[in-house]
């Protein structure tokens, strides 16, 4: 690292015409994060680049299939991606996007540089066309019979059900996905990037220089460096993306793969002026963090592109995870077949480490793995909380009964072996963790912290202070050993809560706020010391850092990952059709003067927070124009407290008070219920003063 001044990571863009699922966040962006917050207490400077991908033909086919631009899908995806992001505590620096103008700019330009030094070859070739659509069909939206199996529903690219890669021109009776007409073959023109230009330069630079990247990434590029490289189209026949900067272009963009790395760029310009700095001087490490999907755009064709341009500085390390696998099965977002992570979020709120840590700890690393919900579960049960968890709580308890609250004392003059062994194992497992993050084995690192914590637990258990403190009136000397065994306990958690920051950030600041210390304490400089918590230093209360999941919760997890791909699969088979919706019966009759006697108010939400420990409500303060009122609803599962902040209402004024949760409502707001169980807010179309009565 002391060749460095400064290192530039990046996260792959992900897609905006979805929701993510917990394989993204286990192939490139926990990872990511962990290298990211370790550098950061390592006091490095280090900047952290993602955004959305929101280009490309897979976003023009889901507006039109749901009847919307693509702009509306984009901004859509892009707000919930971010969101999940957030939630999951991926530390972004910056989380930009490619719709943005300034990311037009810098890739329009890049494009213009490489075509002004007479880099691309212009040709022109025959690609199958939907007539009835009017749009040029990528290969993934034709689909036909397989030759080989006989799989009558293939794609262009591949057969799913028997894995051959395919072209077109192979399927039998093709057809286009977007209107099922036939589709024909038209002339079009494009400019391709020589990237057989580039295959010696790239097998020097990868295959000679950078030997200690991953096996899974060097092997791939070997295989493709070894078949040989071919030109490849940079440009795309679409309404939808970044225009070609070319006078003869009309209806062509770049290609998604040519513009999206290039975001990267984009999005350090926005983040800071300095950007050049972080792309351009030597002395910046650039880390790239992907799927294995992703290991031939990120390690040839955009290394290729820097080269070209010139004046970039190009990957340092690229280290790809292999995919994630539910439940035996592999990941398909088409036949949802997946872990949603804003779903997750909503099912275990305030469990986001967790989840880190069992896809870190599970991490596809050297090859595919796979995600079981029991095993969610008992890497939980049995090494957050039987372990880690554990060993903390215990310190706690036993500091506070045995030591009046403060970090006792340590005595050198009863030190024996084992505390010794315990000092030692507290350093080791220091340089442990960081050789493992330095070297971007994950797994690896987070393996010695639960490791540091099990052997706390041992020690203690050897040690039995609250069996020693039995025998203190016969023998005070027995103090000496309770406040030793206690103060290198506490001393070990504080080092747990540095170590294990880059991966459970949220439970490293439980543990600080326990220990009343402030965050310049997590600086990795701190760490393999036995000295961080002062002697005579009141501590607070202990907190459970983490709850056990009940087998309750997994059954009903593995039930909704079944039902929803199965439903999904019926859908796409067409044997979902239309039902009859079924209406609740009419309540018993009431006459004028029953409804009358309701006072609805338009009232606005001015704040909204979760009523603590109750999973469904909503605490609302609503302005009604004469008064504010506190209103507890039972909405929380369908909205975010900060989505619904000045959204307007209809109220029940005159309602009487009732108490929940210890909160005193005054109020009803009015909803409607859809067939499917969400709620829908009853409010005005149009802004109306507070107040305003609804009759």
């Amino acid at each position: 690292m002391e060749n460095y001044k400064r290192i530039l990571v990046t996260a792959a863009l992900p897609y905006a015409n979805g929701p993510i699922h917990i394989g993204h966040l286990a192939g490139c962006y926990i990872p990511a994060d962990i290298y990211v917050r370790y550098q950061r207490a390592q006091k490095r400077d280090v900047k952290f680049i993602g955004g959305s991908d929101e280009h490309g033909v897979p976003i023009t086919i889901r507006a039109m299939k749901e009847g919307v631009t693509p702009q509306d899908i984009v901004d859509k995806y892009h707000a919930q991606i971010k969101d999940s992001f957030e939630k999951m505590g991926i530390s972004f620096d910056i989380y930009s996007r490619t719709s943005n103008a300034i990311h037009h700019q810098t890739a329009a330009a890049f494009f213009k540089v490489l075509y002004d030094k007479g880099l691309f070859e212009e040709r022109e070739s025959e690609q199958y066309y939907d007539a009835e659509a009017n749009m040029f069909l990528a290969d993934r939206y034709i689909t036909g019979t397989c030759p080989v199996c006989g799989n009558p529903g293939a794609y262009g690219d591949q057969c799913e059900k028997c894995g051959s890669s395919l072209s077109p021109e192979q399927l039998i009776d093709p057809r286009s996905t977007l209107s099922n007409a036939i589709p024909e073959k038209k002339t079009t023109k494009h400019w391709y990037f020589p990237l057989q230009n580039y295959e010696a330069w790239l097998k020097q630079w990868i295959l000679e220089g950078h030997k200690e990247w991953k096996n899974n990434v060097y092997g791939q590029c070997k295989s493709w460096l070894d078949n040989g490289l071919h030109p490849r189209a940079m440009t795309r026949d679409s309404n939808w993306g970044i225009r070609v900067p070319l006078p003869d272009a009309e209806g062509k963009v770049l290609y998604v793969w040519f513009d999206a790395p290039i975001g990267y760029i984009s999005a350090t310009k926005e983040l800071t002026e300095h950007w050049a700095d972080y792309w351009c001087s030597e002395d910046t490490k650039l880390v790239h963090f992907i799927g294995k999907d992703n290991i031939v755009f990120h390690c040839i064709i955009f290394p290729a592109m820097l080269k070209a341009h010139g004046g970039f500085v190009l990957p340092d390390n690229v280290p790809a995870n292999e995919f994630l696998n539910i439940e035996g099965d592999k990941v398909s977002t088409s036949r949802n077949w997946a872990v949603w992570v804003h779903e997750y979020i909503q099912d275990f709120p305030g469990c986001e480490d967790v989840m880190r840590y069992v896809l870190c700890a599970n991490a596809p690393e050297a090859k595919d793995n796979d995600f079981t919900w029991k095993d969610f579960q008992d890497r939980n049960n049995s090494e957050l909380v039987a372990i880690f968890g554990n060993f903390v709580n215990r310190t706690f308890v036993l500091m506070h009964k045995l030591c009046n609250g403060k970090v006792p004392p340590f005595h050198n003059d009863i030190i024996d072996e084992a505390d010794k062994m315990l000092i030692a194992e507290i350093h080791a497992a220091k340089e442990k963790t960081e050789q493992a993050l330095e070297t971007y084995h994950f797994r690896d690192a987070v393996f010695e912290v639960i490791d540091l914590a099990r052997k706390g637990n041992k020690y203690m258990q050897e040690k039995e202070p609250w069996i020693v403190a039995k025998s203190l009136n016969a023998n005070r000397e027995n103090q000496k050993l309770i406040d030793n065994c206690l103060h290198l306990c506490l001393q070990l958690t504080a080092n747990l809560s540095i170590l294990i920051n880059p991966v459970l950030p949220n439970t490293s600041r439980k543990m600080l706020h326990m220990m009343k210390v402030v965050e310049r304490m997590l600086d990795w400089e701190n760490a393999g010391r036995a000295d961080l918590l002062k002697v005579g230093y009141s501590l607070r209360a202990p907190e459970l850092l983490f709850r056990k999941i009940e087998d309750a919760e997994i059954a009903a997890q593995i039930e909704k990952l079944h039902a929803g791909g199965q439903e999904q699969v019926k859908q796409q088979a067409g044997l979902i059709e239309e039902t009859e919706k079924t209406v609740l019966p009419l309540k018993p009759e009431i006459v004028y003067d029953d409804f009358a006697k309701l006072d609805m108010r338009i009232g606005t939400i001015v704040s909204a927070e979760k009523v603590a420990k109750a999973d469904k409500l909503l605490k609302l303060e609503i302005d009604l124009g004469f008064e504010k009122r506190t209103i507890v609803s039972g909405i929380a599962q369908h909205f975010q407290p900060e989505s619904i902040l000045n959204k307007q209402v209809v109220v029940v004024a005159n309602l009487a008070p009732r108490k929940m949760r210890g909160i005193e409502s005054n109020g009803m707001i009015l909803m409607a219920e859809d067939a499917s169980g969400q709620l829908v807010f009853i409010n005005p179309d149009s802004f109306t003063g507070n107040g305003s009565t609804v009759s």
